[in-house]
């Protein structure tokens, strides 16, 4: 057996109590082995004045929308996806997303982040991507139908079937697959009604945006005579183990079809509040108990993929919105960017504890920002930044150490990606 320890750190406990504890890794199963007093393995990573803590979740991501980061910023969603965003994505080739992967993957590895749910097209690239990374990811290929004629369409929702159903399991289990329509009103029932039961018979979860706008939600009622998540509900669309995105305007009864079936909600506080979308009712979701995870959306809407920050943003805005400052705590947003968005994703992680996957961040206490340390799950969610981060593990691999990627090559996947993201803007204004 090959092990690996982190040793001498103070290890984040469930309770949310700090120990001076080694956490000895099975290498190969990627497992957690032992937390405890001395532990010593095959190799080590020195935590000595950091604190070690759960790899943080990112549950919904378009990655390679890092390549857009800046395109197009302070405008609706409406606005900015019709005339800015869905007219470049257009130009976006396999090498773009691959690279446009390749610098989320950087971000998010630096930051901390070891698993993240992404929704985009050329699936494929990206599964390529996480695959060198070392990360864990739950892939989807975008299903968008509306505006298409009936053959592109039809190949679109197959496509997503089928990428789901090839890449289950992919890079030696890291990655695992959902089918993603991306919400009630870009996707036709008729699609929903034939893909989604193919989907349940693969053992796929449903992820999708939903209840992102009140344009988004007025749209729906319009057409159909039902709020998004009430026809999601009529069709079977969502049930149990799936998981939605957004959820900004819902209703107390769209709050309880979530609760009666089990549906995960993915916050994306950033990116809705950049893009005026709404604050979403977290408190109420929490109170009736829905399973809460966090997300930063694409680093076009964000602009960047810290899950630090983003914690930041959920409790603040949360606070803002129930009018209570104890509301949205410290202790519930961190459970959202680790166990929360682990439970939804339905991966054993967010806990360091023996037979939980190896899934770590160690983070450098001696900073300004971090002095004094009081209570060390407010200290992460409201001073703590992802440029803390000094060490990151994945499935029981090192994919940084000493803040050095150790996976992908820092400098050539940021070079590229400039030159990319260059270029795409160049064939955008010769094509038009």
């Amino acid at each position: 057996m090959n092990t690996l320890s982190v040793i001498g750190g103070r290890v984040l406990q469930e309770d949310l109590t700090l120990e001076f504890l080694d956490v000895l890794i099975d290498v190969e199963r990627g497992l957690i082995l032992e937390v405890g007093e001395s532990l010593r393995g095959d190799e080590e990573i020195d935590a000595r004045g950091g604190l070690v803590i759960p790899g943080l979740v990112n549950a919904h991501t378009h990655m390679a929308m890092t390549l857009l980061r800046g395109y197009s910023d302070d405008k609706p969603l409406e606005e900015w996806l019709k005339e800015d965003i869905w007219p470049i994505e257009s130009h976006l080739t396999p090498e773009d997303v691959y690279i446009g992967s390749q610098l989320a993957l950087v971000e998010l590895i630096k930051s901390g982040t070891t698993t993240f749910c992404d929704m985009y097209f050329h699936m494929s690239e990206v599964a390529r991507a996480t695959e060198s990374s070392g990360m864990r990811a739950v892939l989807g290929q975008g299903v968008v139908t509306v505006g298409k004629n009936e053959n592109d369409a039809y190949l679109d929702a197959e496509k997503g079937l089928k990428f789901a159903e090839e890449y289950s399991g992919f890079a030696s289990g890291r990655i695992k697959t959902a089918f993603m329509p991306h919400s009630m009103n870009t996707v036709d029932l008729e699609y929903f009604e034939e893909h989604i039961p193919r989907a349940r018979d693969l053992g796929i979860p449903i992820h999708l945006h939903t209840n992102e706008t009140l344009e988004d939600v007025e749209k729906t009622i319009k057409m159909h005579g039902m709020r998004p998540i009430e026809l999601a509900s009529e069709y079977n669309i969502l049930s149990s183990g799936d998981f939605a995105a957004h959820c900004v305007h819902v209703d107390s009864n769209e709050i309880d079809i979530l609760v009666d079936k089990g549906i995960g909600v993915v916050h994306c506080p950033a990116s809705n509040m950049k893009l005026a979308s709404g604050i979403a009712p977290i408190q109420k979701l929490q109170n009736a108990g829905v399973t809460i995870g966090l997300g930063t959306d694409g680093a076009a809407s964000n602009n960047d993929l810290d899950l630090f920050g983003e914690m930041r943003d959920a409790a603040m805005v949360g606070k803002l919105s129930a009018k209570s400052a104890s509301a949205v705590n410290a202790t519930s947003v961190f459970s959202m960017a680790t166990v929360g968005g682990a439970n939804i994703l339905d991966i054993p992680a967010g806990r360091i504890e023996p037979g939980w996957v190896a899934d770590l961040a160690v983070l450098d206490l001696e900073a300004a920002h971090l002095t004094p340390m009081r209570k060390c799950v407010n200290l992460l969610v409201y001073a703590a930044r992802g440029s803390d981060v000094i060490h990151t593990i994945c499935d029981g691999k090192v994919l940084m150490k000493d803040r050095e990627v150790l996976t992908l090559d820092e400098s050539k996947v940021i070079e590229s990606a400039r030159v990319c993201a260059n270029d795409l803007s160049e064939r955008v204004r010769k094509r038009g």
